[in-house]
């Protein structure tokens, strides 16, 4: 699904936004490994996710904690420090190589001035990404490893096959041999 259809699946939009998104836009490849945003400089884009897989990443205590993924038909930014204009606490790595479709923070602020329907389109997307975040956290504080392990499988089975286990035991907030366990188990 292109970014376009994306939208359009959320609201109606019109020929003159989608001119304006193609003339805002610009669409990039990343390779395996590279990094879209880094801890410590401030994000100045959105990305949304033609192809690929991407993830957050910060680190504590010397350990990388994989915080989120996203993949195609996603937007991934580090949403903190994109949207209060602030440096980044992590880092957004391409997991596998990348089609992404990005956009500035200015460039969007001019969208969301000129074309009243993507405050709207804003809204929505980010009450989706406040549910996914809200529901992480309940899980990662009231689930067992077994039920997160089953929610993500779930939820996203392709990741189990996209993204080393070290990053998903990691972003399940348990050790490998305990996701090996449960692999195992079931």
């Amino acid at each position: 699904m292109s970014l376009l259809a994306h939208l359009s699946s959320i609201i109606s939009v019109s020929s003159s936004l989608e001119s304006e998104l193609n003339s805002v836009s610009k669409t990039i490849k990343v390779t395996k490994g590279d990094h879209v945003i880094e801890i410590d400089h401030r994000c100045e884009n959105l990305f949304f996710i033609n192809k690929g897989l991407v993830r957050g990443y910060y680190f504590d205590k010397g350990k990388e904690i994989t915080n989120w993924f996203a993949q195609e038909n996603e937007f991934a930014t580090c949403f903190y420090s994109f949207i209060a204009q602030k440096s980044s606490f992590e880092n957004v790595q391409a997991i596998e190589d990348c089609e992404l479709v990005k956009f500035s923070y200015s460039a969007l602020q001019n969208l969301y001035t000129k074309f009243p329907e993507t405050e709207r389109i804003g809204r929505i997307i980010t009450e989706n990404y406040y549910i996914k975040l809200e529901e992480r956290i309940l899980n990662l504080q009231f689930k067992a490893a077994k039920e997160r392990y089953d929610k993500l499988l779930s939820s996203k089975p392709s990741l189990l096959q996209r993204v080393p286990l070290g990053q998903i035991a990691s972003y399940l907030g348990i050790t490998q041999e305990t996701l090996s366990r449960i692999r195992t188990e079931a």
